[in-house]
């Protein structure tokens, strides 16, 4: 199961999972946990410790980051734009009932 909080104070949603991710698996569930008809996934980065999906929202950028190390994923606002539209991109991420 897919948890996800909005911290209002540092302007994230921090994403938990039930079952820790490997760094390896992260681009395939990122896809996966993107897939809405309102985002448009942009560029998929790997590095050493810390990979990214940078995708669009609303006409505004953001990215689903995920700490191999500390196991942290999170989804982070790309300007002032992008963090007035947090809310609502948190509604359309939750989990369907």
């Amino acid at each position: 199961m897919t948890q996800i909080t909005f911290d209002t104070k540092h302007q994230l949603l921090l994403v938990a999972l039930d079952v820790p991710l490997n760094d390896d698996e992260f681009e395939l569930w990122g896809k996966i946990f993107l897939h809405h008809d309102d985002i448009e996934l942009t560029e998929f980065n790997q590095g050493a410790d810390r990979h990214q999906w940078r995708f669009n929202y609303q006409n505004s950028s953001f990215t689903l980051n995920f700490e191999h190390y500390s196991e942290s994923i999170w989804v982070s606002a790309e300007g002032a734009d992008a963090e007035q539209k947090l809310q609502t991109l948190y509604t359309q991420l939750l989990p369907q009932k």
